[in-house]
């Protein structure tokens, strides 16, 4: 009987386990892409920016590094009706162009006057140099996965959490788990925010500073692009990407 028993539980634990798996969690295929497209356009903004788009928050450490005074946040970014600050990826795409290696051969976060520099970005889940260039400073990063961004019920998950005293890299890996939304801040500097997106794919980017954007070497076919704003959350457009040629997408967020 314990033998029947014990058989009896692995089969079951096997089959849940098959069950359980999402579809989701199928890796992103690299391929080479024959008469790729490409999607175009522009994230905006319509309407009266919130009160509190705009935060100062009181220097209280490190001002010969940070500045003195007040340093001010921008949580929505708008300029000439553009939205700055946005990203926008291709949702669930199965395969497709390689990655792109990053620039210097490394993703970075570096803080650097007490900023996170660059303050928005797209990286592979893995590896990430985490660098401190300001001399003298203490700075701790807390860098925590959003799950439920799109269900506007946002849980945060931390990835790494720790403190870096001395100027110089400390190498980490982006694992998120089940989400590509990402959030960054600086326990030791309260004024220090910053977002990243690692999804599977490399099929996201960060708007320009016009807000407009481009996702090319797409394979052709029908495919659903999203907008994310960390403050507004997530628009969806359904889109179909001709062979060789270009499909345009807008989107605009309102307060």
């Amino acid at each position: 009987m314990r033998r029947l028993a014990c058989a009896f539980a692995i089969a079951l634990a096997a089959a849940l386990a098959g069950t359980t798996t999402p579809a989701s969690a199928a890796k992103y295929r690299e391929i080479e892409v024959k008469d790729p497209g490409k999607v175009t356009g522009k994230v905006l903004f319509e309407g009266p920016l919130p009160a509190d788009a705009v935060e100062q928050i009181a220097i209280t450490k490190n001002p010969d590094v940070c500045g003195t005074g007040t340093r001010e946040v921008v949580w929505v970014d708008v300029k000439d009706g553009a939205l700055r600050g946005a990203f926008v990826f291709i949702d669930k795409i199965k395969e497709g162009k390689p990655w792109p290696k990053p620039k210097g051969g490394n993703y970075v976060i570096d803080q650097k006057g007490c900023r996170f520099r660059p303050w928005a970005q797209v990286v592979r889940p893995g590896p990430i140099i985490i660098r401190n260039s300001d001399p003298g400073v203490l700075h701790n990063i807390n860098t925590r996965e959003m799950i439920g961004v799109e269900k506007g019920r946002v849980v945060k998950r931390t990835i790494f959490n720790f403190g870096q005293p001395d100027p110089g890299d400390i190498k980490e890996k982006i694992k998120p788990r089940r989400s590509p939304y990402i959030s960054i801040n600086c326990e030791a500097h309260n004024f220090m925010f910053g977002f990243m997106m690692a999804p599977k794919h490399p099929y996201a980017v960060v708007v320009g500073e016009d807000g407009s954007y481009t996702l090319d070497g797409i394979p052709p076919g029908k495919y659903t692009i999203k907008a994310w704003h960390p403050r507004f959350g997530v628009k969806k457009a359904k889109v179909t990407v001709p062979a060789n040629g270009s499909a345009e997408v807008n989107f605009t967020f309102k307060p």
